[in-house]
């Protein structure tokens, strides 16, 4: 765990990070019509605000629930995002008992009819107390149907890479364990498919998951820290990039 810069960048932030918090006119899109897999119906109501964050030549143009009063540029190519607990991103399949719709997120438009990459080396606090705790990447169409590639801690204590699908309702897949403070995260699309990744040396590449790219021609792509139960989670994203192509393999993620 990089504690040194965490601690570094928290200091520097001081009391500009205290406002992080949903604002009360961005509300959750409860009325909007329940997605199906498809572009054809999918609604573009959302909760986007509109903002400006600048790292390493991307502008993050807008927030999900107050997502730019929760950062700080630490340097050129780092931003150190804060997230304070009882906050996630999930729509619960078990009649909505556990949903959550209050997580800060960064996003920026893209043009979802070519191709595109989004990738950061991603390093979540994880803490004894943190259950769930995670750095995010996330495609985002509207409050109903999105995906986020997370680096999380699980109920054992186990940090591991974990996707969340969104149409309507969400899924919640576990995947592959990771014994390391950090990992690249990617996720592509050539128009027809989508799929995410990770990495622990941006090199070998290992499929996360793999689907139809349903998603409208207008969408976002972003990332977000998360704190679902208890204390912060302060993130650090570095090396984040975002290109117009998608990987040449999609098994192999290159």
């Amino acid at each position: 765990m990089r504690k040194d810069m965490i601690l570094l960048a928290l200091a520097g932030v001081g009391l500009a990070l205290q406002g992080c918090g949903p604002r009360n006119n961005e509300k959750t899109a409860e009325t909007a019509t329940e997605q199906t897999a498809t572009t054809d119906n999918a609604t573009q109501a959302t909760s986007l605000s509109e903002c400006r964050v600048d790292i390493g030549g991307l502008t993050f143009s807008h927030a999900l629930n107050g997502g730019d009063t929760c950062v700080s540029v630490v340097n050129d190519s780092t931003l150190l995002f804060r997230c304070t607990e009882g906050r996630d991103f999930f729509r619960d399949p078990n009649d909505g008992k556990l949903s959550n719709h209050t997580l800060p997120a960064l996003f920026t438009e893209v043009d979802n009819t070519r191709p595109f990459t989004l990738t950061a080396k991603v390093t979540p606090e994880f803490t004894a107390e943190g259950l769930y705790n995670a750095a995010d990447l996330l495609v985002y169409a509207n409050d109903s149907l999105w995906q986020k590639l997370c680096f999380e801690e699980d109920e054992r204590g186990n940090h591991r890479i974990v996707s969340v699908r969104t149409q309507g309702t969400s899924d919640d897949n576990n995947h592959e364990q990771v014994a390391a403070p950090a990992v690249y995260l990617k996720l592509s699309s050539d128009t027809r498919t989508l799929a995410s990744y990770y990495s622990l040396d941006q090199k070998e590449w290992h499929m996360v998951r793999l689907y139809k790219n349903y998603y409208p021609a207008r969408i976002w792509v972003g990332i977000a820290s998360q704190c679902p139960k208890s204390g912060t989670c302060n993130s650090l994203f570095e090396s984040i990039s975002l290109q117009q192509t998608s990987v040449s393999d999609f098994r192999m993620g290159d």
